[in-house]
């Protein structure tokens, strides 16, 4: 293996941890084993889990996730643009589609607006469908994630791979269904060979994903992953420092914790999941289930 491969696969992981909340690596751990978050990122006073994730309390069906009011559809609102101007990303297209974002009065609309979105020539070139989002329209929690992968390209529905089968767990150990809850991620296509997306990529979709949470108008959103806390927060920040603490978006509640991809090759890294997850149903006035 030459010298330009070795550097092409080492950026490749380093980016992979970036994207699932990891902001430092051991001095001397080989790439092919990766650490999982250190005890002190947690909480003292978070709630201990044991692993694995505990199993949805038998009498989920009888106490289903409580469903909020609905709310009067939100005025449009005027989204804050950076997109700066490249051969590439037209900053005149780009405010052009915000004014539509922001003029849609319903879901259906934006998921409209979203499947002719061509702003970001490659994603537009390399995608098979737009991936919008899916699951209660009415919801008092939405997981916000990155973005498309290949099977969420292929399926048009966020989440529906690996990682997407873990978070439906995490959900379920919450007690909850996952129709109950919305899931959506920051883009809503997928870069090419899954790759972290780019600032211009974010920026170009904030009209999307802003519009689409205040349509949604949930009273708690947890963000999993870097590229998504980011984001709505506007920090560079890592999830590391993030989590363990409740921050304010638009006069709701946000969580940050970490990618299910992440606790794909980090199995021990749950029990900090799960220590934000019970943080969050507490402050939801719900009685997390308890560990098996």
């Amino acid at each position: 293996m030459d010298e330009l491969v070795t550097r092409k696969l080492l950026l490749q992981s380093l980016e992979s941890l970036a994207r699932a909340g990891v902001d430092q690596l051991q001095r001397g751990v080989p790439l092919g084993v990766l650490p999982a978050p250190a005890a002190t990122a947690a909480r003292p006073d978070s709630p201990a889990a044991s692993m694995p994730l505990p199993s949805p309390p038998a009498a989920t069906a009888d106490r289903p996730m409580p469903t909020r009011l609905a709310a009067p559809t939100p005025p449009p609102f005027e989204p804050r643009l950076a997109v700066p101007a490249t051969s590439d990303l037209e900053p005149v297209m780009a405010k052009k589609s915000a004014a539509k974002s922001a003029a849609c009065a319903s879901l259906d609309d934006l998921k409209a607006e979203v499947a002719g979105c061509k702003l970001c020539k490659e994603l537009a070139r390399t995608r098979k469908q737009t991936v919008f989002g899916i699951g209660n329209p009415q919801p008092r929690v939405v997981i916000f994630g990155e973005a498309p992968g290949a099977d969420e390209d292929r399926t048009g529905e966020p989440f529906v791979g690996r990682a997407g089968q873990l978070l439906t767990k995490i959900i379920e150990a919450c007690g909850w269904k996952r129709e109950e809850v919305y899931i959506l991620n920051v883009l809503k296509c997928r870069p090419p060979d899954n790759r972290t997306p780019v600032e211009e990529e974010i920026e170009n979709c904030r009209p999307f994903f802003e519009r689409q949470i205040e349509l949604l108008a949930p009273e708690y959103i947890v963000c999993v992953g870097t590229v998504p806390s980011q984001a709505l927060l506007r920090t560079k920040e890592p999830v590391g420092r993030l989590r363990g603490r409740f921050h304010e978006y638009n006069g709701r509640s946000v969580l940050v914790t970490y990618h299910p991809s992440y606790l794909l090759r980090n199995p021990s890294a749950k029990k900090f999941v799960w220590d934000d997850m019970q943080m969050l149903l507490k402050k939801m006035g719900i009685e997390p289930p308890k560990s098996k």
